[in-house]
């Protein structure tokens, strides 16, 4: 039985992921649906991408994940279908999945959607007309190389990766948890040379040394460690990094040896 899920800024008051269900399961009765979630902020593809890399990954080879997060619809994006080394990927070619593009250790390949099952593709509503049909043919044996040609470049968020100059990370803060805790675009392996020798700057506090759990300091003190997306967080002990430091996402983060 295929596996797809769904990941949308639809949230759940309208018959939006109802539609999207609707259109897949009419390409593919038997296709098992997972939400991952429908409550990414509106228009936000970077927030959209973060959930993808850190959820959708957990999901068994094959998995289809059929995302929309979609401020462009209707105007010049692609309507895309990216293969990667473990799974499909569908969706708007807008930087949604920057994370599977970088983390895959294999070329993806990507292909636009010019071949619609639909009868009438709505301007403002690819998700159910382009999308999830489409995810539903994949299900159903559809070669992705058949949904149309090549897309030769896939778009890639900048925010994604850090920098390294001078012997210094350059990062952002990219997602700031429901606890309040700040995670970076830095990863474990970007600092494993340094092991817990090193100077973490953000806002105007600075940080020494490398904390493993929340808990390594008093209940009031920030702290520096590498959480459970393998990225450099920072946080707060029983508090929330975000109000304590007065930084939020999208502020720069930098760090170097001692």
């Amino acid at each position: 039985m295929a596996l797809i899920t769904l990941t949308s800024d639809f949230g759940t008051e309208d018959y939006y992921v109802g539609a999207l269900k609707g259109a897949i399961l009419r390409q593919a009765p038997g296709a098992h649906i997972v939400d991952l979630s429908h409550h990414i902020p509106p228009r936000d593809i970077l927030a959209g991408a973060f959930l993808l890399r850190h959820a959708a990954t957990e999901f068994p080879s094959g998995t289809i994940h059929l995302a929309v997060v979609d401020p462009g619809v209707g105007g010049p994006r692609l309507p895309m279908v990216l293969v990667s080394r473990n799974f499909i990927w569908v969706g708007p070619d807008n930087g949604l999945f920057s994370f599977a593009l970088s983390d895959d250790h294999r070329p993806c390949v990507a292909y636009e959607i010019s071949s619609p099952s639909a009868s009438e593709v709505s301007p403002t509503f690819h998700g159910r007309d382009l999308f999830a049909p489409t995810a539903g043919r994949l299900a159903t044996g559809l070669p992705a190389d058949e949904v149309g040609p090549p897309i030769s470049a896939p778009m890639r968020l900048a925010e994604t990766r850090p920098r390294q100059q001078d012997g210094v990370i350059e990062g952002r803060v990219i997602h700031v948890d429901r606890f309040g805790n700040l995670v970076t675009n830095i990863a474990d392996t970007d600092i494993q040379p340094w092991g817990c020798e090193l100077r973490i700057r953000l806002g105007n506090r600075v940080l020494q040394g490398m904390s493993a759990t929340y808990s390594d300091t008093d209940e009031g003190g920030a702290l520096a460690l590498i959480g459970s997306s393998r990225l450099l967080e920072i946080a707060v002990n029983a508090g929330s990094a975000t109000e304590v430091l007065g930084v939020k996402r999208g502020e720069a983060v930098t760090v170097e040896p001692l």
